[in-house]
């Protein structure tokens, strides 16, 4: 566990196992109690007991909502009167517009410019005024801000308020009380309100727990600051829910204090997360919500044999995106793959070539066929085939097939191994 003990000594902590079971007491009936289920096929798949916490299944689709709730259910009747603001790439948006339009109380929800158009949209139709400002989150916030004085509206923080890091660690409590023997805890990280909140909530509860953050390679400011170095993120990421530019001080104060370990994850893992939680659980989650999945899936080891709890913080993926990773992953598993075939030029050559391929059971999806570029020869050719299998082992038949045809093949995108 990271502790700095001359911080720990001056430190007082402002939220509490208390706050947060009064966050809880509050939401009831307001917000969904979000089921906490056992997946046996990813136990089975990663070799330890996963339960997933499925709070993509909330009204807005992330766990924002009970964070919102709970901080706009403190604000007084003239502070309602006023207005709220807040800045998001998306799901605090949401919460945030959601639960504000509950209590008639009017919202602007700064997004930055590269915010997913449905969630945009969705911020939208919960009645919020939207202004998209800015590149980063930390330009938003610096509009936000300007924004909440010049128009005397109160700013609604996404993670650095004691309100909200309360709310976010009710999702720690239902999940002990429905899970009492879990002993790790798995909490994707952007500002750090969730991983705070929870880390209260379940050290309190089962002080033996082991509370592991997950942060994006990319975005690793948490990382950075408990390891003692400066803080350097930036590009590009699918996990845009937590590609936050920094930690708040109050979650980081927490997290000093009660994270065991911080992962990095890179954007394969969260790729193959995305797709195994559609394929085995058939939910769908944003980059960032399948965080969790994706540390287990890149540190097997180091939870092998556990009663591990994953987070799974939202659902709210662009479908563009989502449709683009689940082809990358049918092209990484084999179950899509690209060959480059050389053919001689001739009258029925092609159709010889497509018997093969279809005489092993693949199917075809696409054919480019070319004689003049790459050094071909004047009487060949050669096709570019787009193919459909099972698995990258029937990848490997096809190739075995077409060169005892006695064809020459190359492997140009898939797999053939395993």
């Amino acid at each position: 566990m990271f502790m700095d003990n001359a911080e720990l000594a001056a430190a007082t902590p402002t939220v509490s196992l208390g706050d947060i079971e009064a966050a809880g007491s509050l939401l009831q009936g307001h917000i969904a109690c979000t089921p906490m289920l056992r997946s046996r096929t990813l136990s089975a798949e990663l070799g330890c007991t996963i339960w997933v916490k499925f709070e993509n299944l909330q009204f807005t689709a992330s766990f924002k909502e009970r964070g919102a709730l709970v901080k706009l259910s403190s604000l007084s009747p003239q502070e309602r009167q006023r207005g709220v603001i807040a800045m998001s790439a998306g799901n605090h948006a949401q919460a945030v517009a959601y639960h504000a339009a509950s209590l008639g109380i009017p919202a602007t929800i700064v997004m930055p410019s590269f915010t997913p158009y449905t969630k945009v949209k969705h911020t939208q139709g919960h009645g919020a005024r939207v202004v998209l400002h800015g590149d980063t989150l930390s330009e938003a916030a610096a509009e936000a801000r300007r924004l909440a004085e010049a128009e005397r509206l109160v700013f609604v923080h996404p993670y650095d308020d004691p309100a909200i890091v309360a709310g976010q660690g009710t999702v720690a409590l239902e999940m002990l009380r429905d899970v009492p023997d879990l002993d790790t805890l798995v909490v994707p990280v952007g500002g750090g309100g969730l991983i705070a909140g929870c880390a209260v909530a379940a050290k309190a509860l089962r002080p033996q727990i082991r509370v592991v953050g997950v942060e994006t390679a990319g975005y690793p400011a948490l990382f950075q600051h408990l390891h003692g170095q400066p803080v350097t993120v930036g590009g590009e990421t699918i996990a845009e829910g937590i590609a936050v530019r920094d930690t708040g001080a109050l979650p980081l104060a927490l997290c000093r204090r009660l994270v065991d370990e911080v992962m990095l994850v890179d954007e394969e893992s969260i790729e193959r997360a995305i797709v195994m939680l559609i394929e085995i659980e058939k939910t769908v989650t944003e980059g960032a919500g399948a965080a969790g999945l994706a540390a287990v899936l890149a540190n097997r080891e180091a939870f092998a044999g556990r009663t591990v709890g994953l987070v799974l913080t939202g659902g709210n993926i662009d479908t563009r995106l989502l449709a683009s990773i689940l082809m990358r992953g049918l092209v990484r598993d084999g179950r899509i793959a690209r060959l480059r075939i050389k053919i001689n030029d001739r009258p029925g050559e092609l159709a010889r070539v497509t018997r093969v391929i279809g005489d092993v059971g693949a199917n075809i999806l696409e054919v480019t066929h070319q004689r003049l570029f790459g050094g071909v020869a004047a009487k060949s050719a050669t096709l570019e085939v787009t193919i459909e299998t099972r698995d990258a082992a029937q990848v490997r038949d096809l190739i075995t097939a077409l060169e005892g045809a006695r064809y020459k093949v190359k492997l140009l995108e898939g797999t053939a191994e395993g």
